[in-house]
C-alpha cells in the first residue's frame, strides 16, 4: 500500500446508538418536530432529519435512538446535542447523560492498485474469507481483532467497517497490510 497510508481512509458512515429518555410520545414529536416524521404502518420508529450536520436518527417510544449518516466523529456530537434541544423544546424528558456510543463505522481506501483477489483466496487458504464473484464482486476478509469486516475489490477500493473508532479501523487496515503484503 502506500507510504502515507491513511491519506486515502475516509469514513463514509458513522452509525451511533443508545438511550437518550426512558420514553417518548412519537406522535407528539412527530407533530411538534420538524423534519420528524412517523408511519407507523411502514416503520415503528419516527424519522428525524437534520440538515447541518446531515443526519438521521431513528427514535424509539422506549427512548433508545440510532443515528446514521454521520461523516465526521465530531458531527455526532452536535448532531446529539441539537435532537437533545429539538427534544426538549417539545416537551420530551430527556436523561441528564445521554448514553449514546458508535456501534459501526464503515470507511473506505484506496490501495492505488489493482488487487488480484483469487491469489489471495489460494494464498491464505480460506482463512476468514468469502470470495464468489458470482455472486459479490468483492472478496470479504474478516479480522478477528479488532473485529473488523475488509470488503477488497479487484480495482483497489477496501471497505472496512465494524470499527467502533478510527483506531480500530487503521488497526485493522494495518493487520490487512501486514498480511496482504507478501501476496500483493
Amino acid at each position: 500500500m502506500s507510504d502515507n497510508k491513511y491519506r486515502t481512509l475516509k469514513i463514509e458512515n458513522i452509525v451511533a446508538s443508545g438511550v437518550i429518555a426512558e420514553s417518548i410520545n412519537l406522535e407528539d414529536i412527530a407533530e411538534k418536530i420538524e423534519n420528524c416524521e412517523l408511519n407507523k404502518k411502514k416503520f415503528p420508529g419516527a424519522v428525524f432529519r437534520m440538515v447541518d450536520p446531515k443526519v438521521a436518527v431513528l427514535i424509539f417510544s422506549s427512548g433508545k435512538i440510532v443515528m446514521t449518516g454521520i461523516r465526521k466523529e465530531e458531527d455526532l456530537e452536535t448532531g446529539l446535542k441539537f435532537l437533545m434541544e429539538e427534544l426538549k423544546k417539545a416537551g420530551v424528558t430527556t436523561l441528564k447523560k445521554p448514553d449514546v456510543a458508535i456501534t459501526n463505522m464503515v470507511c473506505s481506501y484506496d490501495t492505488e492498485k489493482q488487487i488480484n483477489l483469487n491469489r489471495i483466496v489460494v494464498a491464505l487458504n480460506l482463512e476468514n474469507i468469502e470470495y464468489e464473484p458470482e455472486q459479490f464482486p468483492g472478496l470479504v476478509y474478516r479480522l478477528d481483532e479488532p473485529k473488523i469486516v475488509a470488503l477488497l475489490f479487484s480495482s483497489g477500493k477496501v471497505i472496512l467497517t465494524g470499527g467502533r473508532n478510527l483506531d480500530d479501523v487503521r488497526a485493522g487496515l494495518d493487520k490487512l497490510e501486514n498480511k496482504l503484503e507478501n501476496i500483493l
